[in-house]
Protein backbone atom coordinates (compact mmCIF):
# COMPACT_ATOMS: atom_id res chain seq x y z
CA UNK A 1 0.00 0.00 0.00
CA UNK A 2 1.45 3.34 -1.13
CA UNK A 3 0.65 6.68 0.47
CA UNK A 4 0.16 9.86 -1.52
CA UNK A 5 -0.77 13.47 -1.00
CA UNK A 6 -3.06 13.21 -4.01
CA UNK A 7 -4.45 10.42 -6.15
CA UNK A 8 -6.12 11.46 -9.39
CA UNK A 9 -8.61 9.04 -10.93
CA UNK A 10 -8.57 9.71 -14.68
CA UNK A 11 -5.72 10.72 -16.98
CA UNK A 12 -7.43 13.11 -19.40
CA UNK A 13 -7.08 16.91 -19.71
CA UNK A 14 -8.34 17.39 -16.14
CA UNK A 15 -6.58 14.37 -14.63
CA UNK A 16 -3.08 14.59 -16.02
CA UNK A 17 -2.95 18.39 -15.71
CA UNK A 18 -4.13 18.24 -12.10
CA UNK A 19 -1.60 15.52 -11.27
CA UNK A 20 1.31 17.43 -12.79
CA UNK A 21 0.29 20.69 -11.10
CA UNK A 22 0.21 18.96 -7.71
CA UNK A 23 3.65 17.48 -8.38
CA UNK A 24 4.93 20.97 -9.21
CA UNK A 25 3.72 22.02 -5.77
CA UNK A 26 5.99 19.39 -4.26
CA UNK A 27 3.31 16.79 -3.53
CA UNK A 28 3.53 13.02 -3.92
CA UNK A 29 1.04 12.18 -6.64
CA UNK A 30 -0.39 9.19 -8.51
CA UNK A 31 -2.60 9.30 -11.59
CA UNK A 32 -4.82 6.33 -12.48
CA UNK A 33 -5.96 5.74 -16.06
CA UNK A 34 -7.64 2.64 -17.50
CA UNK A 35 -7.11 3.51 -21.17
CA UNK A 36 -4.07 5.62 -21.97
CA UNK A 37 -2.61 8.88 -20.77
CA UNK A 38 -4.42 11.82 -22.31
CA UNK A 39 -7.90 10.39 -21.87
CA UNK A 40 -10.68 10.67 -24.42
CA UNK A 41 -9.58 14.09 -25.68
CA UNK A 42 -6.10 13.11 -26.72
CA UNK A 43 -6.77 9.51 -27.76
CA UNK A 44 -10.34 9.52 -29.07
CA UNK A 45 -11.53 13.10 -29.34
CA UNK A 46 -9.97 16.53 -29.77
CA UNK A 47 -6.60 15.54 -31.21
CA UNK A 48 -7.32 12.67 -33.65
CA UNK A 49 -10.44 14.39 -34.97
CA UNK A 50 -8.42 17.52 -35.75
CA UNK A 51 -5.94 15.37 -37.67
CA UNK A 52 -8.86 13.95 -39.67
CA UNK A 53 -10.28 17.41 -40.29
CA UNK A 54 -6.94 18.76 -41.51
CA UNK A 55 -6.76 15.85 -43.94
CA UNK A 56 -10.26 16.67 -45.19
CA UNK A 57 -9.51 20.39 -45.53
CA UNK A 58 -6.34 19.71 -47.52
CA UNK A 59 -8.12 17.25 -49.81
CA UNK A 60 -11.04 19.63 -50.36
CA UNK A 61 -8.69 22.54 -51.07
CA UNK A 62 -6.73 20.59 -53.67
CA UNK A 63 -9.92 19.29 -55.25
CA UNK A 64 -11.83 22.57 -55.35
CA UNK A 65 -9.24 25.37 -55.40
CA UNK A 66 -6.17 23.91 -57.11
CA UNK A 67 -6.92 25.83 -60.29
CA UNK A 68 -7.05 29.12 -58.36
CA UNK A 69 -3.46 28.52 -57.30
CA UNK A 70 -2.32 27.48 -60.78
CA UNK A 71 -2.12 23.81 -59.83
CA UNK A 72 -3.58 20.78 -61.57
CA UNK A 73 -3.83 17.05 -60.87
CA UNK A 74 -4.54 14.22 -63.25
CA UNK A 75 -5.79 11.75 -60.67
CA UNK A 76 -6.25 13.24 -57.22
CA UNK A 77 -7.17 10.38 -54.90
CA UNK A 78 -6.89 9.33 -51.27
CA UNK A 79 -6.19 6.19 -49.24
CA UNK A 80 -8.89 5.91 -46.57
CA UNK A 81 -6.84 3.61 -44.33
CA UNK A 82 -3.94 6.09 -44.36
CA UNK A 83 -6.29 8.98 -43.57
CA UNK A 84 -7.49 7.13 -40.48
CA UNK A 85 -4.01 5.81 -39.69
CA UNK A 86 -2.44 9.26 -39.61
CA UNK A 87 -4.89 10.42 -36.94
CA UNK A 88 -3.97 7.43 -34.78
CA UNK A 89 -0.25 8.14 -35.13
CA UNK A 90 -0.76 11.73 -33.99
CA UNK A 91 -2.73 10.58 -30.94
CA UNK A 92 -0.19 7.89 -30.08
CA UNK A 93 2.70 10.36 -30.22
CA UNK A 94 0.99 12.81 -27.88
CA UNK A 95 -0.05 10.05 -25.45
CA UNK A 96 3.59 9.08 -25.21
CA UNK A 97 4.35 12.74 -24.48
CA UNK A 98 1.99 12.73 -21.48
CA UNK A 99 3.68 9.62 -20.13
CA UNK A 100 7.03 11.42 -20.45
CA UNK A 101 5.63 14.40 -18.50
CA UNK A 102 4.56 12.04 -15.72
CA UNK A 103 8.12 10.72 -15.45
CA UNK A 104 9.61 14.21 -15.64
CA UNK A 105 7.38 15.43 -12.78
CA UNK A 106 7.69 12.21 -10.74
CA UNK A 107 3.99 11.37 -10.97
CA UNK A 108 3.26 7.67 -10.46
CA UNK A 109 1.27 6.51 -13.49
CA UNK A 110 -0.99 3.61 -12.48
CA UNK A 111 -2.71 1.67 -15.25
CA UNK A 112 -6.08 0.28 -14.28
CA UNK A 113 -9.55 1.24 -13.08
CA UNK A 114 -9.65 3.46 -10.03
CA UNK A 115 -12.37 3.42 -7.38
CA UNK A 116 -12.94 4.96 -3.97
CA UNK A 117 -12.59 2.42 -1.16
CA UNK A 118 -13.47 4.53 1.85
CA UNK A 119 -12.08 7.70 3.35
CA UNK A 120 -8.60 8.31 2.02
CA UNK A 121 -8.38 5.00 0.16
CA UNK A 122 -8.39 4.19 -3.54
CA UNK A 123 -8.24 0.83 -5.29
CA UNK A 124 -6.72 0.17 -8.69
CA UNK A 125 -7.93 -2.87 -10.62
CA UNK A 126 -5.42 -3.84 -13.30
CA UNK A 127 -6.31 -5.44 -16.65
CA UNK A 128 -5.46 -8.88 -15.26
CA UNK A 129 -7.89 -8.43 -12.38
CA UNK A 130 -5.36 -7.82 -9.63
CA UNK A 131 -6.33 -5.14 -7.12
CA UNK A 132 -4.01 -2.76 -5.29
CA UNK A 133 -5.05 -0.33 -2.54
CA UNK A 134 -3.46 3.07 -1.96
CA UNK A 135 -3.98 5.85 0.56
CA UNK A 136 -4.19 9.55 -0.14
CA UNK A 137 -4.96 12.74 1.76
CA UNK A 138 -6.83 14.02 -1.26
CA UNK A 139 -8.56 12.42 -4.25
CA UNK A 140 -9.40 14.21 -7.48
CA UNK A 141 -12.08 12.61 -9.63
CA UNK A 142 -11.43 13.36 -13.30
CA UNK A 143 -13.04 10.44 -15.11
CA UNK A 144 -14.74 12.52 -17.79
CA UNK A 145 -17.84 11.51 -19.71
CA UNK A 146 -19.08 9.18 -22.43
CA UNK A 147 -21.37 9.67 -25.40
CA UNK A 148 -25.09 9.20 -24.81
CA UNK A 149 -27.15 7.09 -27.16
CA UNK A 150 -30.93 7.17 -27.65
CA UNK A 151 -33.40 4.75 -26.05
CA UNK A 152 -34.38 3.42 -29.48
CA UNK A 153 -30.92 3.71 -31.06
CA UNK A 154 -28.19 1.98 -29.06
CA UNK A 155 -24.54 2.06 -30.04
CA UNK A 156 -23.35 -1.10 -31.77
CA UNK A 157 -20.03 0.15 -33.13
CA UNK A 158 -20.92 -0.79 -36.70
CA UNK A 159 -24.12 0.91 -37.81
CA UNK A 160 -24.90 3.10 -34.79
CA UNK A 161 -21.83 5.08 -33.87
CA UNK A 162 -20.50 7.37 -31.21
CA UNK A 163 -17.68 9.79 -32.00
CA UNK A 164 -15.07 7.18 -31.11
CA UNK A 165 -16.34 4.71 -33.70
CA UNK A 166 -16.93 7.45 -36.28
CA UNK A 167 -13.21 8.22 -36.41
CA UNK A 168 -12.23 4.58 -36.87
CA UNK A 169 -14.58 3.33 -39.59
CA UNK A 170 -12.59 0.82 -41.65
CA UNK A 171 -14.61 1.63 -44.76
CA UNK A 172 -15.96 4.99 -45.82
CA UNK A 173 -19.79 5.01 -45.76
CA UNK A 174 -21.64 6.09 -48.88
CA UNK A 175 -24.38 7.73 -46.82
CA UNK A 176 -24.08 8.89 -43.21
CA UNK A 177 -26.87 10.11 -40.95
CA UNK A 178 -25.96 12.36 -38.02
CA UNK A 179 -28.27 13.11 -35.11
CA UNK A 180 -27.17 16.30 -33.39
CA UNK A 181 -25.65 19.48 -34.84
CA UNK A 182 -23.33 20.47 -32.03
CA UNK A 183 -19.56 20.61 -32.54
CA UNK A 184 -19.13 16.82 -32.85
CA UNK A 185 -21.94 16.36 -35.34
CA UNK A 186 -20.88 19.34 -37.45
CA UNK A 187 -17.20 18.36 -37.52
CA UNK A 188 -17.89 14.81 -38.65
CA UNK A 189 -20.40 16.09 -41.21
CA UNK A 190 -17.67 18.23 -42.75
CA UNK A 191 -15.07 15.45 -42.61
CA UNK A 192 -17.13 12.77 -44.32
CA UNK A 193 -18.72 15.13 -46.84
CA UNK A 194 -15.28 16.32 -47.95
CA UNK A 195 -14.51 12.78 -49.11
CA UNK A 196 -17.79 12.36 -50.96
CA UNK A 197 -20.02 10.70 -48.37
CA UNK A 198 -23.64 11.88 -48.62
CA UNK A 199 -24.27 13.43 -45.18
CA UNK A 200 -27.62 14.31 -43.59
CA UNK A 201 -27.87 16.03 -40.20
CA UNK A 202 -30.96 15.97 -37.97
CA UNK A 203 -31.13 18.66 -35.26
CA UNK A 204 -33.96 19.44 -32.83
CA UNK A 205 -33.04 23.11 -32.46
CA UNK A 206 -33.56 25.79 -35.09
CA UNK A 207 -29.94 26.03 -36.25
CA UNK A 208 -26.66 24.20 -36.69
CA UNK A 209 -24.40 24.90 -33.70
CA UNK A 210 -27.43 26.19 -31.78
CA UNK A 211 -25.37 27.60 -28.88
CA UNK A 212 -23.57 29.99 -31.23
CA UNK A 213 -24.68 33.47 -32.22
CA UNK A 214 -27.59 33.14 -34.67
CA UNK A 215 -25.81 35.00 -37.48
CA UNK A 216 -22.84 32.64 -37.19
CA UNK A 217 -25.10 29.59 -37.34
CA UNK A 218 -26.91 30.96 -40.38
CA UNK A 219 -23.60 31.61 -42.14
CA UNK A 220 -22.49 28.03 -41.45
CA UNK A 221 -25.79 26.69 -42.78
CA UNK A 222 -25.28 28.63 -45.99
CA UNK A 223 -21.76 27.26 -46.33
CA UNK A 224 -22.80 23.67 -45.62
CA UNK A 225 -25.54 23.90 -48.25
CA UNK A 226 -22.94 24.95 -50.81
CA UNK A 227 -20.80 21.99 -49.77
CA UNK A 228 -23.71 19.62 -50.34
CA UNK A 229 -24.41 18.72 -46.72
CA UNK A 230 -28.10 18.21 -46.09
CA UNK A 231 -29.77 19.01 -42.78
CA UNK A 232 -33.19 18.94 -41.16
CA UNK A 233 -33.47 21.64 -38.47
CA UNK A 234 -36.16 21.92 -35.79
CA UNK A 235 -36.63 18.21 -36.40
CA UNK A 236 -36.74 15.31 -33.95
CA UNK A 237 -35.92 11.65 -34.47
CA UNK A 238 -38.88 9.53 -33.36
CA UNK A 239 -37.94 6.00 -34.40
CA UNK A 240 -35.11 3.97 -35.91
CA UNK A 241 -34.56 0.62 -37.54
CA UNK A 242 -31.11 -0.95 -37.76
CA UNK A 243 -30.31 -3.76 -40.15
CA UNK A 244 -27.19 -5.40 -41.52
CA UNK A 245 -27.45 -3.06 -44.50
CA UNK A 246 -27.79 0.22 -42.63
CA UNK A 247 -29.96 2.52 -40.54
CA UNK A 248 -33.40 3.96 -41.23
CA UNK A 249 -34.60 6.95 -39.21
CA UNK A 250 -38.09 8.37 -38.87
CA UNK A 251 -37.97 12.13 -38.27
CA UNK A 252 -40.62 14.81 -38.02
CA UNK A 253 -40.75 18.58 -37.39
CA UNK A 254 -40.69 19.57 -33.73
CA UNK A 255 -43.72 21.84 -34.23
CA UNK A 256 -45.67 19.13 -35.99
CA UNK A 257 -45.83 17.85 -39.52
CA UNK A 258 -45.57 14.75 -41.66
CA UNK A 259 -42.83 12.26 -40.74
CA UNK A 260 -39.94 11.68 -43.14
CA UNK A 261 -37.81 8.56 -43.57
CA UNK A 262 -34.02 8.93 -43.88
CA UNK A 263 -31.68 6.10 -44.82
CA UNK A 264 -27.94 5.69 -44.42
CA UNK A 265 -25.18 3.11 -44.21
CA UNK A 266 -24.54 4.25 -40.63
CA UNK A 267 -25.75 6.78 -38.09
CA UNK A 268 -23.62 8.93 -35.79
CA UNK A 269 -25.48 9.81 -32.59
CA UNK A 270 -24.09 13.09 -31.22
CA UNK A 271 -26.80 14.21 -28.80
CA UNK A 272 -24.76 14.75 -25.65
CA UNK A 273 -22.75 13.04 -22.94
CA UNK A 274 -23.14 11.47 -19.52
CA UNK A 275 -20.71 11.48 -16.60
CA UNK A 276 -18.45 8.48 -15.92
CA UNK A 277 -18.65 7.88 -12.17
CA UNK A 278 -15.92 5.75 -10.54
CA UNK A 279 -16.79 2.89 -8.23
CA UNK A 280 -17.35 3.84 -4.60
CA UNK A 281 -18.93 7.18 -5.45
CA UNK A 282 -22.51 6.14 -4.78
CA UNK A 283 -22.82 8.75 -2.03
CA UNK A 284 -21.74 11.61 -4.27
CA UNK A 285 -24.26 14.41 -4.61
CA UNK A 286 -25.25 14.71 -8.27
CA UNK A 287 -27.04 17.28 -10.36
CA UNK A 288 -30.41 16.57 -11.93
CA UNK A 289 -28.64 15.41 -15.11
CA UNK A 290 -26.30 13.05 -13.27
CA UNK A 291 -23.13 15.13 -13.09
CA UNK A 292 -21.09 15.61 -9.90
CA UNK A 293 -21.88 18.65 -7.78
CA UNK A 294 -18.92 20.69 -6.52
CA UNK A 295 -18.53 23.94 -4.64
CA UNK A 296 -16.48 26.96 -5.76
CA UNK A 297 -13.29 25.11 -4.70
CA UNK A 298 -14.27 22.00 -6.69
CA UNK A 299 -14.87 19.98 -3.53
CA UNK A 300 -17.62 17.35 -3.51
CA UNK A 301 -19.83 16.45 -0.57
CA UNK A 302 -17.40 13.62 0.33
CA UNK A 303 -14.55 14.77 2.63
CA UNK A 304 -11.20 14.86 0.85
CA UNK A 305 -12.73 14.24 -2.57
CA UNK A 306 -12.74 16.88 -5.30
CA UNK A 307 -13.82 16.69 -8.94
CA UNK A 308 -13.01 18.54 -12.15
CA UNK A 309 -13.58 18.24 -15.87
CA UNK A 310 -16.44 16.79 -17.85
CA UNK A 311 -17.96 14.76 -15.02
CA UNK A 312 -18.99 17.97 -13.19
CA UNK A 313 -21.05 19.13 -16.15
CA UNK A 314 -20.93 21.58 -19.04
CA UNK A 315 -19.10 23.02 -20.82
CA UNK A 316 -17.54 19.74 -21.91
CA UNK A 317 -14.28 21.18 -23.22
CA UNK A 318 -10.72 20.01 -22.67
CA UNK A 319 -9.35 23.49 -21.98
CA UNK A 320 -12.07 24.09 -19.39
CA UNK A 321 -11.29 20.75 -17.74
CA UNK A 322 -7.61 21.64 -17.39
CA UNK A 323 -8.49 25.05 -15.92
CA UNK A 324 -10.81 23.43 -13.38
CA UNK A 325 -8.24 20.82 -12.39
CA UNK A 326 -5.55 23.42 -11.68
CA UNK A 327 -7.92 25.40 -9.48
CA UNK A 328 -9.09 22.23 -7.73
CA UNK A 329 -5.52 21.18 -6.92
CA UNK A 330 -4.38 24.62 -5.79
CA UNK A 331 -7.48 24.86 -3.59
CA UNK A 332 -6.57 21.54 -1.93
CA UNK A 333 -3.11 22.61 -0.86
CA UNK A 334 -3.49 26.37 -0.40
CA UNK A 335 -6.35 27.54 1.86
CA UNK A 336 -5.77 31.11 0.63
CA UNK A 337 -6.12 30.22 -3.04
CA UNK A 338 -8.88 32.24 -4.68
CA UNK A 339 -10.54 29.55 -6.74
CA UNK A 340 -13.10 30.33 -9.40
CA UNK A 341 -15.67 28.46 -11.40
CA UNK A 342 -15.56 28.80 -15.16
CA UNK A 343 -17.74 31.57 -16.58
CA UNK A 344 -15.99 32.86 -19.70
CA UNK A 345 -14.41 30.35 -22.07
CA UNK A 346 -13.74 29.98 -25.80
CA UNK A 347 -15.75 27.50 -27.82
CA UNK A 348 -14.29 26.20 -31.08
CA UNK A 349 -15.63 24.07 -33.93
CA UNK A 350 -13.06 22.85 -36.44
CA UNK A 351 -15.17 22.35 -39.54
CA UNK A 352 -14.51 24.50 -42.58
CA UNK A 353 -15.19 27.35 -42.26
CA UNK A 354 -14.09 27.25 -38.64
CA UNK A 355 -16.29 28.69 -35.90
CA UNK A 356 -15.09 30.20 -32.62
CA UNK A 357 -16.70 32.33 -29.96
CA UNK A 358 -16.39 33.67 -26.43
CA UNK A 359 -18.70 35.67 -24.21
CA UNK A 360 -22.25 36.77 -24.85
CA UNK A 361 -24.18 36.28 -28.06
CA UNK A 362 -26.42 39.03 -29.37
CA UNK A 363 -29.35 36.83 -28.40
CA UNK A 364 -28.10 36.65 -24.79
CA UNK A 365 -27.62 40.42 -24.61
CA UNK A 366 -31.25 40.95 -25.62
CA UNK A 367 -32.46 38.39 -23.08
CA UNK A 368 -30.45 40.11 -20.31
CA UNK A 369 -31.60 43.57 -21.35
CA UNK A 370 -28.04 44.77 -21.98
CA UNK A 371 -27.57 47.78 -24.25
CA UNK A 372 -24.92 46.92 -26.81
CA UNK A 373 -23.27 47.80 -30.10
CA UNK A 374 -22.28 45.35 -32.85
CA UNK A 375 -19.33 45.61 -35.20
CA UNK A 376 -18.66 43.27 -38.12
CA UNK A 377 -15.98 42.82 -40.72
CA UNK A 378 -16.17 40.33 -43.62
CA UNK A 379 -13.11 38.33 -44.60
CA UNK A 380 -13.87 39.09 -48.24
CA UNK A 381 -12.57 42.60 -47.47
CA UNK A 382 -9.37 41.23 -45.90
CA UNK A 383 -6.26 41.28 -48.06
CA UNK A 384 -4.74 38.34 -46.21
CA UNK A 385 -7.92 36.27 -46.53
CA UNK A 386 -8.12 36.93 -50.28
CA UNK A 387 -4.43 36.11 -50.73
CA UNK A 388 -5.03 32.78 -48.97
CA UNK A 389 -8.21 32.12 -51.03
CA UNK A 390 -10.23 32.14 -47.80
CA UNK A 391 -12.76 34.98 -48.22
CA UNK A 392 -15.63 33.17 -46.49
CA UNK A 393 -16.91 34.35 -43.13
CA UNK A 394 -16.69 37.37 -40.85
CA UNK A 395 -15.82 38.66 -37.39
CA UNK A 396 -18.67 39.88 -35.20
CA UNK A 397 -17.92 41.73 -31.95
CA UNK A 398 -20.37 42.88 -29.30
CA UNK A 399 -19.54 45.84 -27.05
CA UNK A 400 -21.39 47.31 -24.10
CA UNK A 401 -23.00 50.58 -25.10
CA UNK A 402 -22.41 52.36 -21.80
CA UNK A 403 -18.75 51.56 -21.10
CA UNK A 404 -17.56 50.18 -24.43
CA UNK A 405 -16.30 46.91 -22.92
CA UNK A 406 -16.08 43.76 -25.03
CA UNK A 407 -19.01 41.49 -24.19
CA UNK A 408 -18.73 38.80 -26.87
CA UNK A 409 -16.76 37.77 -29.93
CA UNK A 410 -17.99 35.50 -32.72
CA UNK A 411 -15.91 34.43 -35.70
CA UNK A 412 -16.61 32.20 -38.68
CA UNK A 413 -13.89 31.71 -41.25
CA UNK A 414 -10.29 30.62 -41.72
CA UNK A 415 -8.22 30.38 -38.51
CA UNK A 416 -11.18 31.40 -36.36
CA UNK A 417 -10.06 29.00 -33.63
CA UNK A 418 -6.68 30.79 -33.45
CA UNK A 419 -8.07 34.33 -33.67
CA UNK A 420 -10.39 33.81 -30.69
CA UNK A 421 -7.48 33.80 -28.22
CA UNK A 422 -7.04 37.58 -28.49
CA UNK A 423 -10.72 37.99 -27.71
CA UNK A 424 -10.44 35.82 -24.61
CA UNK A 425 -7.61 37.96 -23.30
CA UNK A 426 -9.56 41.12 -24.08
CA UNK A 427 -12.58 39.94 -22.09
CA UNK A 428 -10.39 38.74 -19.20
CA UNK A 429 -8.73 42.16 -19.02
CA UNK A 430 -12.10 43.92 -19.45
CA UNK A 431 -10.72 45.68 -22.50
CA UNK A 432 -12.71 48.46 -24.12
CA UNK A 433 -13.09 49.27 -27.79
CA UNK A 434 -10.63 52.16 -27.42
CA UNK A 435 -7.92 49.78 -26.18
CA UNK A 436 -8.50 47.36 -29.04
CA UNK A 437 -8.59 50.17 -31.59
CA UNK A 438 -5.30 51.52 -30.19
CA UNK A 439 -3.65 48.11 -30.49
CA UNK A 440 -1.83 47.98 -33.81
CA UNK A 441 -2.59 44.75 -35.71
CA UNK A 442 0.02 43.70 -38.24
CA UNK A 443 -0.79 44.00 -41.93
CA UNK A 444 -1.63 41.87 -43.77
CA UNK A 445 -3.13 39.47 -41.22
CA UNK A 446 -6.49 37.92 -40.55
CA UNK A 447 -6.40 39.52 -37.10
CA UNK A 448 -6.93 42.92 -38.73
CA UNK A 449 -10.57 41.87 -39.03
CA UNK A 450 -10.81 42.14 -35.23
CA UNK A 451 -9.53 45.71 -35.33
CA UNK A 452 -11.88 46.64 -38.16
CA UNK A 453 -14.91 45.01 -36.50
CA UNK A 454 -14.13 46.98 -33.35
CA UNK A 455 -13.98 50.21 -35.31
CA UNK A 456 -17.19 49.33 -37.13
CA UNK A 457 -19.10 49.01 -33.84
CA UNK A 458 -18.45 52.71 -33.16
CA UNK A 459 -18.55 54.05 -36.72
CA UNK A 460 -14.79 54.28 -37.26
CA UNK A 461 -14.19 51.46 -39.74
CA UNK A 462 -11.86 52.37 -42.60
CA UNK A 463 -12.02 49.38 -44.93
CA UNK A 464 -15.77 48.72 -45.16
Amino acid sequence: MSQYDLIVIGGGPAGYVGAIRAAQLGKKVACIENDRAGGTCLNWGCIPTKALLKNAELYATLKEKAGDFGLSFDNLSYDWSKVIGRSRKVADKLAGGIEFLFKKNKVDYLRGTGALAGTGKVTVTAADGTVATHEAKHVLLATGCRARDLPFLKFDGKRVLGAREAMLMPEQPRELLIIGAGAIGVEFAYFYNAYGTRVTIVEMMDHLLPVEDTEISQALEKSFKKQGIQFHLATKTTAAQVTEAGVELTVEPVKGGAPVTLKGDACLVAVGVGAILPGGTEKLELTERGFVKTNDRYQTNLPGVSAAGDLIGPPWLAHVASFEAIHAVESMFDPQHKSKKVEIFPGCTYCHPEVASIGLTERACKEKGIAYKVGKFPFQASGRALAAAEPEGFVKLIYGEQYGELLGAHIIGAEATELIAEMGLAITLEATHEELENTIHAHPTLSEAIHEATSDAFGHAIHI
